[in-house]
């Protein structure tokens, strides 16, 4: 994820509250997308997977803008 800003993800991680928070989340959707992708019965619908989704690509969204801001 955002492999071009992987120097800066790694000063900020640990330093940063906000980026902290929303990597974090980035993650945990991540994970909760892939153990629903992978098991043969998921608790989660089509339509659930689909909005953790869209709310994973709108967090990528927000950390990009972020990063691209602090290198300002």
């Amino acid at each position: 994820m955002l492999h071009e800003y992987r120097d800066l993800i790694s000063d900020l991680k640990g330093k940063d509250a906000h980026f902290d928070k929303l990597f974090e989340r980035h993650n945990e959707l991540d994970d909760q997308i892939k153990n629903a992708e992978k098991s043969r019965i998921s608790t989660l619908s089509n339509t659930e997977i689909s909005n953790l989704k869209k709310e994973k690509l709108h967090i990528k969204d927000e950390l990009k803008k972020y990063l691209e801001n602090y290198k300002k």
